[in-house]
């Protein structure tokens, strides 16, 4: 299993101004609790599936399949 940053430095660059500016919280959720703090908890139970393959929900980080 891999995670990795998104290819796209454009993307990479947007998401983490929005992560600066919200004090470390997804800029893509409009709550600012501690299931939406960067690595969110949606994506850390995407890690945590071998069967998952994929990008974060606000692109910033890629997920490749394989084992734990």
């Amino acid at each position: 299993m891999a995670v990795k940053l998104n290819p796209d430095k454009e993307v990479v660059k947007t998401i983490k101004e929005g992560l600066k500016a919200t004090g470390g919280y997804c800029p893509c959720r409009l709550e600012r609790t501690d299931e939406n703090k960067c690595i969110c908890a949606e994506f850390k139970q995407q890690i945590d599936d071998p069967n998952f393959e994929g990008f974060c929900h606000c692109m910033l980080y890629y997920k490749s399949k394989g084992d734990k």
